[in-house]
């Protein structure tokens, strides 16, 4: 991959996505494997004004190692050095960029029951970081860097290089830059007002597999692509992003869902799954693959079997139309409508109190995507009993 790509790539993450400030701290969390393009990336940081980059990095493979072997009391166990560490970065402004690959299945040897308990424990230890991150204290942007597991289970070759052409066309950037980015940027924006404006009581669904209707807080707002944190800087969660958002009413889910995509948790793939939800709980649930780990998830806390995100995507988008599942979220996300089980965004709440309770929305210590949209997929607005179609077989009608 020529260099001028990588740093084209590094400065839409850095200037678009945390949209990186002069003299700011930045986290970049990052496999190994990455280390090609991260030497790269930190370069342009601090060309950019960085004032420290700490690069924080992460090995699935020990990861495999120590959850297949150690003591329960050590894989559930989280030092505060790992939590202060981050803490005293973010509290001093940073921003944090992960650059994330897949591993699709390489933790599928390890027992269920011991991922979920791991994972938990970070959930928990981490839970105060988690709330700056939703809550847009702090500029964060998720990012995909290819690893040759990754490549394999998508292409059947450890060849990286058609992984990075893709994702470089899913993000929307080429030898020229981020031109492209920034329109598809303002398309989004357009269709966010709309909704904003319109300010629908409810959604409806119909597909294969899936009729349900999802009610909306009375104070909700839609988001999409380019948001703000808390100073009213703008910055860019995820690179790629093709979807419009919003929190669902906590108590308003009432219906079926089926998945459209396979979901990649914990190392673990949940595939052909479907969520029966009353008054907004998950009340039944089956999976041809997963099913103990979907189980899991649905488990962590309470609020783990109730919504936490609708966000609706356009089958136009270059990640379907790809044609391939990618068993890593923010891409398989990124092709089709979705909904997340657990925590909602304070942010997608007009002038969110700190009370979930009343703004109607969900908590929980988890936020995990799955995606439900396809070309057979309609969603209709509700309001005032009248419905509106806002997408006909997967494709936007506004």
């Amino acid at each position: 991959m020529k260099k001028e790509l990588f740093v084209n790539y590094s400065q839409a993450i850095l200037k678009i996505g945390v949209n990186l400030q002069n003299q700011q701290k930045l986290i970049v969390n990052a496999s190994v494997d990455h280390k090609d393009f991260v030497r790269v990336f930190v370069e342009q940081a601090y060309d950019l004004g960085a004032k420290e980059v700490l690069v924080v990095w992460n090995d699935t493979y020990i990861s495999r190692q120590k959850l297949l072997k150690a003591p329960e009391e050590v894989i559930t166990n989280v030092y505060n050095w790992e939590i202060e560490m981050a803490k005293s970065f973010l509290e001093d402004g940073a921003a944090t960029v992960s650059l994330v690959g897949s591993y699709a299945d390489l933790l599928a040897d390890v027992p269920a029951q011991r991922i979920g308990a791991a994972t938990k424990a970070r959930q928990m230890a981490f839970k105060e970081i988690m709330e700056r991150t939703m809550m847009n204290k702090n500029r964060w942007c998720v990012a995909g860097v290819p690893n040759p597991e990754w490549a394999r289970k998508v292409y059947g070759t450890e060849d990286i290089t058609q992984l990075w052409n893709d994702i470089l066309y899913m993000a929307r950037i080429d030898a020229n830059g981020y031109d492209a980015l920034l329109k598809h940027l303002e398309n989004l924006k357009n269709r966010k007002d709309y909704l904003n404006e319109m300010k629908f009581e409810a959604l409806r669904y119909e597909g294969p597999g899936t009729e349900l209707v999802v009610e909306l807080p009375r104070t909700h707002l839609w988001l999409s692509g380019v948001e703000h944190d808390v100073s009213g800087v703008p910055f860019l969660p995820n690179i790629p992003t093709e979807e419009v958002f919003t929190a669902p009413y906590k108590y308003g889910v009432n219906g079926k869902v089926s998945s459209s995509m396979p979901l990649v948790y914990q190392g673990n793939i949940i595939d052909e799954f479907w969520l029966e939800f009353k008054d907004g709980k998950v009340v039944n649930f089956d999976a041809k693959k997963g099913k103990e780990v979907l189980q899991q998830l649905i488990t962590t806390d309470e609020g783990a079997s109730y919504l936490g995100e609708v966000a609706l995507v356009d089958v136009t988008s270059p990640i379907y139309k790809l044609g391939k599942v990618f068993y890593n979220t923010l891409y398989d996300e990124n092709a089709a409508s979705h909904f997340a089980l657990g925590r909602a965004y304070p942010t997608c709440v007009e002038n969110f109190s700190g009370d979930p309770e009343n703004a109607g929305i969900n908590m929980s210590i988890t936020h995990v995507d799955f995606m439900v949209g396809n070309d057979k997929m309609n969603v209709y607005g509700i309001k005032g009993g009248k419905e509106y179609q806002l997408m006909k077989n997967g494709l936007w009608q506004i």
